[in-house]
């Protein structure tokens, strides 16, 4: 594959038989950033669970200690007292079956996350063919379908990001890397015991959760 002088120079930084643990790895971002602006670093684990078992499934949520670095926009379905307290939460648009047709026939995806009390499920459910393959469809194990919309909020405010299993059983995520290495080894070491301390104890350790296995092997 044909990569740019930029990435060409950054490899040469990283030992591809080589396995580090979090700082060191978050080093090696550090001395590659070379943009002016906060670059996104991407984490991908590889779990060695088979997916296709429901007892190795792994899906979850986890606030991270220092966030991901940039404003997440809220959208909460909610109606009257809730709908109220999601507003004054911080909530970025709050609303009800007004917004499906924008959501389906506009096409308007201008938030992040979705959180929705369960007596809107059956609204939201109208939307499960375009927010589901967007990874945007609220679920209870990642605690965006709560009565408690507030605490819904100030989570995904405070960092709070999902994750799961893809069809490849590798889990992907993403944040701003801030250039602090202490900041990000402690946001990189939540995130990796978040999978280790699920209730799914089928991920294959020797492949060394903490580690930023395909990025930096």
């Amino acid at each position: 594959m044909k990569t740019g002088k930029r990435y060409a120079e950054a490899m040469k930084n990283v030992d591809r038989a080589a396995l580090y643990d979090v700082a060191d790895a978050i080093s090696i971002v550090k001395k590659n950033a070379s943009a002016k602006f906060d670059e996104t670093v991407e984490l991908h684990i590889r779990t060695g669970c088979d997916g296709r078992h429901a007892d190795q499934q792994i899906r979850g949520a986890v606030v991270l200690p220092h966030g991901i670095g940039k404003k997440v926009r809220i959208l909460v379905f909610a109606k009257d007292a809730k709908a109220e307290e999601a507003k004054a939460a911080g909530a970025d648009f709050v609303g009800g079956d007004e917004l499906i047709p924008k959501i389906q026939n506009e096409g308007w995806l201008d938030f992040d996350v979705v959180v929705a009390t369960p007596d809107m499920m059956g609204v939201v459910g109208r939307l499960g063919r375009v927010l589901g393959p967007k990874g945007l469809m609220p679920n209870p194990k990642a605690g965006t379908v709560t009565m408690d919309v507030t605490k819904a909020i100030n989570d995904i405010k405070a960092g709070k990001i999902e994750y799961r299993l893809d069809k490849t059983n590798i889990i992907h995520d993403e944040g701003m890397f801030t250039g602090d290495i202490e900041i990000e080894v402690q946001n990189g070491t939540g995130y990796s015991h978040a999978h280790t301390d699920s209730e799914y104890a089928n991920i294959d350790k020797t492949d060394a959760p903490g580690y930023f296995t395909d990025r930096y092997r």
